[in-house]
């Protein structure tokens, strides 16, 4: 399941949430998700659904094509 464009994306998940001093706890509340699926989606247990990426670009106050843009 850790193909390189999910790899990418919870790379970046991690990332933005660190850069903003944000727990999984506190990113899966601001969110409107459950923690324990943060942490699986960052391990690459788990690839999140449509719905939930548009829930972290809302909570994270960024757009989901900017959530899904990789450099």
């Amino acid at each position: 399941m850790s193909s390189d464009i999910v790899k990418k994306f919870a790379n970046k998940l991690k990332l933005i949430r660190k850069e903003r001093n944000l727990s999984q706890e506190d990113f899966a509340l601001l969110c409107g998700v459950d923690r324990t699926h943060i942490g699986r989606i960052e391990r690459l247990e788990r690839v999140p659904g449509l719905e939930v990426l548009q829930k972290f670009a809302d909570g994270l106050g960024i757009s989901l094509s900017e959530l899904l843009k990789f450099d």
